[in-house]
C-alpha cells in the first residue's frame, strides 16, 4: 500500500508541471511578465559537501571532493626517515600511499575513545592532491554532512599555523551551537613535507 501511495504522489508532479506549462503558454502575449516571473523565482542556495571526523575533542572537515574514499585502516608499515605525523605506509587496493596523523599533525591532545568503540580499529581517508595521494587516519567513523555556504565563516588569520606557507583551515561552519573546522588538504603540506612522503 505504502508503494502504491508513493507512486500516486509521483505521479502528481508532471500534472502540476503541465500546469505551469500552461500557464507560461497564456503569457505568451507578453514575454516580459514571464521573464519577469522567472527572476523573481529565489534562487536555490549553494551548498557544500563535508566529510566529517574528530581529531581530538573538536570536530573537523574535508570537501568531499577532496576524499577519493573512506576505508578501514590496513597494517601500516612504518618506514625510515618521514616526518614525524607520518605513521608509515599501507597498501590500499593496490595503491602505496603515506598515512598521516593529524593529531600529530597539529599538535592535538588525543581524547579517550567513547565506551563501546575498539581501540584496534581506525578509518582512512583517502585523499588526492594534484601530485600526491595521502591517508588520514582517525579514530572514529568519519559522517556526511550537506551544509549551505551561508554557514561556512572564513577563520581569522590569527588561526592559521605560521609554520605553513599557506593557510590551510579553510572556514568555520557553525551548526546551532557547534563549530566545525573546515580543512583545504591541498595546503596541510609544505612542499618539502610532500617530497619527503613522496620519495
Amino acid at each position: 500500500m505504502a508503494k502504491q501511495a508513493s507512486t500516486e504522489k509521483g505521479a502528481a508532479l508532471p500534472a502540476e508541471e503541465g500546469k505551469v506549462s500552461e500557464a507560461k503558454g497564456a503569457d505568451r502575449a507578453s514575454p516580459e511578465e514571464g521573464r519577469k516571473g522567472v527572476d523573481e523565482k529565489p534562487a536555490s542556495e549553494a551548498m557544500m559537501h563535508l566529510i566529517v571526523f574528530k581529531l581530538g575533542a573538536e570536530s573537523y572537515a574535508i570537501k568531499i571532493e577532496q576524499v577519493k574514499e573512506v576505508t578501514i585502516t590496513p597494517v601500516i608499515t612504518r618506514m625510515p626517515r618521514t616526518p614525524h605525523f607520518v605513521k608509515g605506509v599501507a597498501n590500499i587496493r593496490g595503491d602505496i600511499i603515506a598515512i598521516m596523523d593529524l593529531e600529530e599533525r597539529f599538535h592535538i591532545r588525543p581524547e579517550p575513545l567513547p565506551e563501546g568503540l575498539n581501540p584496534n580499529v581506525s578509518y582512512t581517508l583517502v585523499l588526492e592532491a594534484k601530485d600526491y595521494s595521502i591517508g588520514v587516519v582517525v579514530k572514529e567513523v568519519p559522517q556526511s554532512l550537506n551544509l549551505p555556504t551561508s554557514k561556512i565563516d572564513r577563520a581569522p588569520s590569527f588561526l592559521q599555523d605560521t609554520n605553513i606557507s599557506e593557510n590551510f583551515i579553510e572556514g568555520l561552519a557553525r551548526i546551532n551551537d557547534r563549530l566545525i573546522i573546515v580543512l583545504d588538504m591541498n595546503k596541510i603540506l609544505t612542499q618539502e613535507e610532500i617530497n619527503e612522503i613522496s620519495a
